[in-house]
């Protein structure tokens, strides 16, 4: 990883800081990494990795765009920071629940699904990376919620059609054979069940 790039993951790891992932307890770090090093595969892009890095940042943490800006000016060129900061933005998810707390967990998700189908296409590249390592996880670390999430994935995916192509496909497998995996395991278990009863 380039300096710069060590520099923008030093700062997201300090941000997140004792934070681990949900399911797996990880230290929270190790997903935004994953979800850069998947974009790299597609790009070199230094405001795209910074922003995949970044990603949950303005979401998740006490800090503040101020701060993120002030930090990314000290680190990149202005160009670079200012895309940065932009991509991040587009990437943090405006209808949670803490500001439209009258409106429930689907209404939230299709409201946000049809604002990120509007954002730029650099953006929803790093959010397919984002889909592919959060299903992956979830699937193996939370299968009962695997099936909400990696449903609100594919939505997403159908509605956000502006980023790298086969960044895209690929995601769309990954949610696709999520999918096809809860539902050979659902069906194994009501065959099991059915099973049972008949003894």
């Amino acid at each position: 990883m380039e300096k710069t790039l060590e520099q923008v993951r030093a700062f997201a790891d300090k941000a997140h800081g004792t934070q681990t992932r949900k399911y797996s307890g990880e230290r929270y770090i190790v997903h935004p990494v994953r979800v850069m090093e998947t974009c790299a595969e597609f790009t070199t892009d230094q405001a795209v990795l910074a922003a995949a890095l970044l990603h949950d940042v303005l979401e998740d943490t006490a800090v503040t765009g101020d701060v993120m800006r002030e930090f990314l000016m000290q680190t990149m060129t202005r160009e670079n920071a200012t895309r940065t900061l932009a991509l991040v933005v587009e990437l943090t998810d405006v209808y949670v629940r803490k500001n439209y707390p009258g409106m429930n967990r689907r209404s939230r998700k299709a409201r946000e699904a049809e604002r990120l189908s509007g954002i730029s296409a650099d953006a929803q590249t790093i959010k397919y990376a984002d889909i592919i390592d959060n299903s992956m996880n979830i699937l193996s670390d939370d299968p009962d919620f695997a099936i909400v999430f990696v449903h609100e994935g594919k939505t997403l995916l159908q509605k956000m059609q502006k980023g790298n192509p086969i960044l895209r496909s690929r995601a769309m497998k990954v949610v696709d054979d999520c999918l096809l995996h809860m539902n050979k395991k659902e069906a194994a278990n009501e065959k099991g069940a059915a099973d049972g009863a008949l003894f």
